[in-house]
Order: C-alpha cells, then structure tokens, then sequence
C-alpha cells in the first residue's frame, strides 16, 4: 500500500533517464530469466534490470510496462540482437511487481551447468552481498540475486532463495575480503526533511496477497462449475444496504487506516466517525510503522522518523503519525490540538484523532501494523536471533504502547508516555517469511521458523507488559493467501501466539499484466473457464485455479490454522483494464486489453466509492460470486455489498472468526461497505 495507491511503486525519476550510444542489445523475451543489471531492448528502447526475475510467460513483465523491473536507459541505436534461448536457471522469486501475479508456469530448475574455475571470492557469513556478485563456497559458484548476508549458498539457492547456483567450479577461490562493518544493501539514506505543516507524504507499504494454494475439500456450499461456456452473467443487484447496528456479536469487523490518506485524499481519522464506519468497527488497523536498523546492528521500531523512500524501504512519517496539529474541523471531537507545554510536548497527529476515537466508541480496538509492502525489509534480520527479536520487540513496545514517543522540539509534540493509551495491540505484516516481497528484503531459508520465534517473543512481552496495566493486549498479523507464502510459514505453529490472522484476500489478478486477459481480483470461487484456470503446458487445472479466497482459506486450514481466528479480507477498491472488447458475451469478461484502466491515483486501481456511480453495466458472475462494471472500452473488478454478504455468509459456514477491509478511505461517505460487512455480528 502506497501513499497514494495500492501497491505501485516509485516511479523511476527523469534524472536516472540517459541516452547512450552503445550497440544494440538482445531484445527482450518473455519467458527468459534476467539477472540485475542486464541490458536488453524493447519497442525501440534500452532497458537496464532492477532487480533478477523470470519474466513468466503470459504476465507481460515487458520493460515498457514493469518500471519496478526495469530501468530505461534511452532510445535503442541500431537493430535489436535476437534473444538467445538461455538454459532454464533456477526459479527466483517472483518479481516485485505491483502485486504479486500468477505465475502460469514456474520456471524450470535444471542441473546447474560447471561454471569453470572457482575464481570469484570464497564466501564470508560477514560479507554483505548486492545482487549480482558472485562467490565460491564448496566446489561451486554462486551469484546473488539481491542483497544479503549470513545466507550460506549451497542452502539458499531456488525459488525464493538469494543465490543462483552456477555451477561446479575447480581451483582455489579468492580469499573473501574483510567485510565492511555495516553492510549497505541500498544507497545511503536521504537526509531526513525538515517537518513542514503540509510535508510531501512519505510512500508507505501495502499488504501484498498472492494466488491463493490449492483448496482442499470444503464443507461449504461450491458452486459446482463445469468446463462449458462462461455463464452468461446477469445484472448485479444493487439493493439499499441496511444500517448496521453497533457490533454486539463475537465477531470480528475490522479495517485499515492509511497514514497517508490525509493528504491527496483529504480523509482523516475523523471521516472514520462521521461516515458511521467506526461505530460497526470492532477493531481499526493504522498502516504503518517502519523497522529501523541501528548503528549496533540491531533493529528497532522508532516512530520520530520522517524521511521520503528513497526507493529504499527506510522512510517514514512521523509528521502524519503524531506531530501534525489537527484543526477543530479536522478533529474528530471538533476540538484543535494543543501546542502542549515547551520541552514536555503533547500528543497530536493521527496519533491522538485514534484516542479521540476511541473515547467515542468503546467497542473499538486499534492496532500499529507494522510492515507492509515496502516497509518489510528488516524483519527477516531482525528475527534472525534470539537477541534481535528481544531488542526488536522491545522496541516496538515502548514505542506504542507505553507510548514513549521521541519529543520533537519543531512541532512540541511527543514525549515519555504521551502515546500511551493510543493502541490496543500490534499488527505483523511481514511480506513475506521465506520469500522475497518487494526486491530489497532480507530473506532466510529460516524465516519459516523466525516467524514463529519472533511471535512468541511479542506475545511473551506484551503478556509481561499486560501484568503491569492489568490489560491484555493484542497481537494479529496480516498474511499472504498465495500457496508459496503460506507454505514457508507454519501457521498451526504461529497461531498459537495471535489473536487472529487477517489473510490478504484479493489482488489475484490486475492491470500489473497490462494486456489481460481481464479476470477478477478479490473472487470467492474459481471459474474453470477462466483463461487463467489451467496450466497452458499441461492443460489441467494449474496454480491459477487456486487464486481464489475459497482456495486460501481451505490452506490455512489444511496447514493447522484454527478456523476461529482466521479473518477474511475485503478489498474497498477494484482493479480494471482498458482497451478491452465485448468478447463473445458482450461484457469484456476475460478478454484481452491494451493498458491498466485510467484511475484517480494510480491507473489500475479505483476506490469503489467512485467505480459505484461509473459509467457502464455493473453484472455479477454467478460462479465466482464477484460484480463487475464494463463501458464498452473499460473493465473493473470489485466488490458490492452482495459481494461482501457472500463472503459473511462463507465466513459464518467456515466458522470463520471475522471479516476486515483494506483500506476505510475507500468506502462511500455513509460507510456503505463497513456497513455490509458489519453484517458479520447479525
């Protein structure tokens, strides 16, 4: 989640934009393995890789369309090199694309080819290595696919792994340098800005849900498709959403509040109570805080931080989060912040709205997530040891919720405990354990189990800290629903430390794949006549089948995850294309497009408070069980209120503990959506 979108990257500054003179590159192909920094050419220009990636056939990761891939270098001069067919390399991760996207078809992992003479310098556990350098360790060479340390290479090579084997080599390699003392997998940190009243907002991460595993059997009611023509969708009901009373039942309703949505999108905490959204709440996630690392290796909460992404994960806003003073008619009691006594500092900010909040619904829990899309990148370092989870941990805690915010002379805001009071609880939202999310992550093949360690850590320290307040404090996380996060965790294991996990359920397909087909982001149900359903070189049903919430939630179940604390996610945006035709049946359902459709913040996305009143027929699919609007050129995915009864009513078959939406700013002015959801408790 982003500052002011969902999912999308930092575009490339103009700057880094520079014409060459150099030969023609091979052009691009899809379906080849790039390494960081290859050149190729495409459409008449040079490209430069960002980071290492399979380009998987049918996600048209081409150059032009994946700016978070690929560098442009300048005009191409000359004719293109045909691509040669490498030999297959062992699978990376999937590349940080807006959202993670089906892969059609994994990338083979051959033997690896002999490599020659072992020439590259030996492997050092103390060495930081960016993607692309290359060492010897036992007989063979490997090459890194992005930063990191400590990962020994013959054990963390494959899908999701940070070394590609290269092969057998022969001879004695470099001796390996003595390693820098603090590794610098980015460029230097920007210097933090100085806070203004209205800084520029700092891009923040999004929980990034993937394809969703295999389902197992399920109780609930399948629809039972077949193989046979789509069926022809009808006219989406739009019946008058009842209010809904506050929450009284034993079910969970919650939401996201993004840091960043003060600023382009004008919705404050106060919008949360005037829409009537907080009133059917039972809990509200504020997304979200950072992990620092420190000068003595550790890693740590720290909220006093503002400082622009700098393409490196290590922003932050501590404007937005507690210094900004809110006016009377931004607050959500109608009452400014006060500037506070000089040198003790008071609390402001979305910080104290939340407080505010609260104070006016009892029911309503709020948690500091921590993480998400692009701020993920320390956790795999920071739980890798017994002493790193405790400082972490430690940190976050004092940070918020003894609510020991740093004090900030500028703004005469924070102070020892001023925050004390704001959160209920923390929110883990690691993207992901054991498989790389945005490109610069530390990653582990022991994350799977640092995971578990690094929960318990929290719960034995909030529990500690409970006994001193006499409150039980909450602890949640926020999951991935593809097939490979799920699988690199244990959640019979880590769900013994939660309150409840929040599976990121939708995102399944987008405009990330700018030509299509168009299909849908958030479904409940697989469609077998999805062009997506089967496995193009096997032509049975292959991991496109199971991006659907149905398919997600039968894994955390199959994998040991007690259906009571197992939340279901609700998208209040949709996903959409343009450039699409009718197809056979005249509403553009899985047909092809020419780009991402034009949307208010980011082209691709749109909040459904705005694709509700857009032009064209709004038609809901009787097997996936998703609505979508078509206009003769533009295509949209997304959910309704009948959506979301659908999924309550799976919910309730499930056994299944709660519903929660990203993100609150998205719903209409009266809360539609939360409203619909909030059905959950009746």
């Amino acid at each position: 989640m982003s500052q002011f979108n969902r999912f999308a990257l930092a575009a490339i500054p103009a700057a880094m934009i520079a014409a060459h003179a150099y030969a023609a590159y091979p052009a691009w192909q899809e379906g080849n393995t790039y390494n960081a920094g290859t050149y190729v050419s495409y459409a008449g220009n040079d490209y430069q890789a960002l980071v290492t990636h399979t380009a998987y056939v049918g996600t048209n990761w081409n150059p032009a369309a994946s700016p978070t891939l690929w560098k442009l270098i300048g005009a191409s001069s000359g004719t293109p090199t045909p691509a040669p067919t490498p030999a297959p390399t062992p699978a990376p991760t999937p590349a940080p694309t807006p959202a993670p996207t089906p892969a059609p078809t994994p990338a083979p992992t051959p033997a690896p080819t002999p490599s020659g003479s072992c020439t590259a310098a030996a492997w050092n556990a103390s060495t930081a290595y960016s993607g692309g350098a290359t060492v010897s360790y036992n007989g063979r060479n490997y090459q890194a696919k992005w930063w990191t340390q400590g990962n020994v290479p013959s054990s963390s090579t494959g899908e999701g792994q940070p070394w590609t084997d290269l092969g057998a080599c022969s001879g004695t390699p470099t001796p390996a340098p003595t390693p820098a003392p603090t590794p610098a997998p980015t460029p230097a940190p920007t210097p933090a800005p100085t806070p203004a009243p209205t800084p520029a907002p700092t891009p923040a991460p999004t929980p990034a849900p993937t394809p969703a595993p295999t389902p197992a059997p399920t109780p609930a009611p399948t629809p039972a498709p077949t193989p046979a023509p789509t069926p022809t969708p009808t006219p989406a009901p739009t019946p008058a959403p009842t209010p809904a009373p506050t929450p009284s039942g034993s079910k969970q309703v919650g939401s996201y509040f993004a840091e960043w949505s003060i600023y382009g999108r004008a919705f404050f905490v106060k919008n949360v109570q005037t829409s009537g959204q907080a009133a059917k709440l039972t809990f509200l996630n504020y997304s979200f805080a950072n992990v620092f690392k420190q000068a003595d290796g550790t890693y740590k909460c720290d909220a006093s931080i503002t400082r622009s992404e700098a393409g490196n994960g290590d922003g932050g806003d501590s404007w937005a989060a507690y210094n900004k003073g809110f006016s009377a008619a931004e607050s959500v009691d109608g009452v400014a912040d006060a500037w506070g006594t000089d040198g003790t500092g008071s609390l402001k900010g979305n910080f104290n709205q939340l407080k505010k909040l609260k104070a006016k619904n009892p029911q309503l829990k709020t948690l500091i997530s921590l993480g998400g899309w692009t701020w993920s990148k320390w956790f795999s370092a920071a739980a890798a040891t017994d002493a790193g989870r405790k400082a972490l941990v430690s940190s976050c805690i004092d940070q918020y919720i003894k609510g020991n915010l740093k004090y900030d002379a500028g703004s005469n805001s924070g102070g020892a405990g001023t925050g004390a009071g704001v959160f209920d609880g923390i929110d883990i939202d690691w993207e992901f354990p054991g498989v790389q999310g945005y490109g610069y992550n530390t990653v582990s093949d022991a994350d799977k189990q640092n995971f578990n360690l690094l929960l318990k850590e929290f719960r034995e320290q909030l529990d500690a800290y409970g006994t001193t307040t006499g409150k039980r404090y909450l602890l949640t996380v926020a999951i991935g629903a593809g097939s490979d996060k799920i699988a690199m965790t244990e959640p019979a294991e880590y769900s013994k430390y939660l309150d409840w996990i929040n599976i990121m359920s939708y995102d399944y397909n987008g405009a990330w794949a700018a030509q299509g087909p168009t299909d849908f982001q958030a479904h409940l149900y697989a469609d077998p006549n999805s062009p997506n359903y089967l496995d193009p070189k096997t032509g049975k049903p292959g991991l496109g089948s199971t991006y659907n919430t149905d398919s997600a939630v039968n894994a955390m179940l199959a994998a040991g995850a007690p259906a009571a604390k197992l939340h279901l996610g609700i998208p209040f945006y949709g996903r959409g294309w343009t450039g699409v035709k009718a197809g056979p049946n005249g509403d553009g359902l899985y047909q092809t497009a020419t780009g991402a459709a034009k949307g208010t913040y980011e082209n691709g996305i749109e909040d459904y408070k705005v694709l509700k009143n857009a032009a064209g027929t709004l038609r809901y699919h009787p097997v996936t069980k998703q609505s979508y609007k078509y206009d003769g050129t533009n295509w949209w995915s997304y959910d309704t209120p009948t959506d979301i009864q659908n999924k309550i009513d799976y919910a309730k078959a499930k056994g299944l503990g709660g519903v929660f939406a990203w993100e609150s700013d998205g719903d209409t002015a009266d809360g539609e959506l939360t409203a619909a959801m909030a059905k959950m408790n009746q």
